[in-house]
């Protein structure tokens, strides 16, 4: 397995690079990948920057150039379930992009032409993600869940609760909304590569929500992304 890992944003992956004895950078496409040893696996870490084309484009390039066999994208996403509270963590099973809408040509949220509206992780790398998840959680204070299903991304930061409760009506089963993970899913799908998407919750998509994402990014994130992936990489 050659790992790829991506984030959106420096403070979801900090840490990561520091753990590699061995890296070696490369600057492709606006975008610094790290390739070397992240605790015996071979793994190539990137920062992604904000938003579908961007996810897309970072998690295309892992593959076609530097020969990643498997996709792990880590971050930080807001609530979309009242059973999903700050500081729980999320692991996909599928995801939609949910700002697609090529309706009346195809229903609302399928991805033209490839007949799925949800597209599902890989079931084996999904589930070691989350058994690492749930190991880090057990050592952290305060009682975070691990939750797996429905996430959903699109080129839109939510913090409206009257959008969210629109969304959620249209997506009963969504538990997490942020910005890349279905673009990387679209991605891996179309060139058959296994992947994972794994979120940590930081606000409630509500109208606090920048305010407490920034926050949260900036004290929490990383060390839930390094805890995690650590356990993941030592199997």
């Amino acid at each position: 397995m050659r790992l790829g890992i991506i984030s959106a944003l420096a403070e979801e992956q900090q840490g990561l690079i520091d753990a590699m004895p061995d890296a070696t950078r490369l600057t492709h496409g606006m975008r610094e990948y790290t390739s070397g040893t992240l605790w015996h696996t071979d793994a190539v870490a990137v920062l992604s920057r904000i938003g579908k084309v961007a996810a897309a484009m970072t998690a295309a390039t892992l593959v076609e150039k530097f020969g990643v066999t498997h996709i792990i994208f880590t971050g930080v996403a807001g609530s979309a379930d009242f059973g999903v509270r700050v500081g729980d963590v999320v692991v996909a099973e599928s995801l939609v992009q949910h700002d697609m809408d090529a309706s009346p040509l195809f229903p609302r949220f399928e991805v033209p032409l490839t007949g799925l509206s949800q597209l599902p992780t890989d079931r084996e790398l999904s589930r070691q993600l989350a058994n690492a998840a749930r190991r880090f959680l057990e050592n952290e204070p305060g009682g975070a869940k691990l939750h797996c299903g429905l996430i959903g991304s699109g080129d839109q930061f939510i913090n409206d609760g009257v959008r969210l409760a629109a969304l959620k009506d249209a997506l009963p089963e969504l538990l997490a909304v942020e910005m890349e993970g279905a673009a990387v899913a679209q991605v891996c799908f179309e060139l058959n590569v296994p992947f994972a998407v794994i979120r940590t919750i930081s606000d409630n998509a509500n109208e606090d929500a920048a305010t407490d994402f920034m926050h949260f990014v900036k004290t929490v994130a990383s060390r839930y992304a390094f805890g995690i992936l650590r356990n993941f990489c030592h199997g």
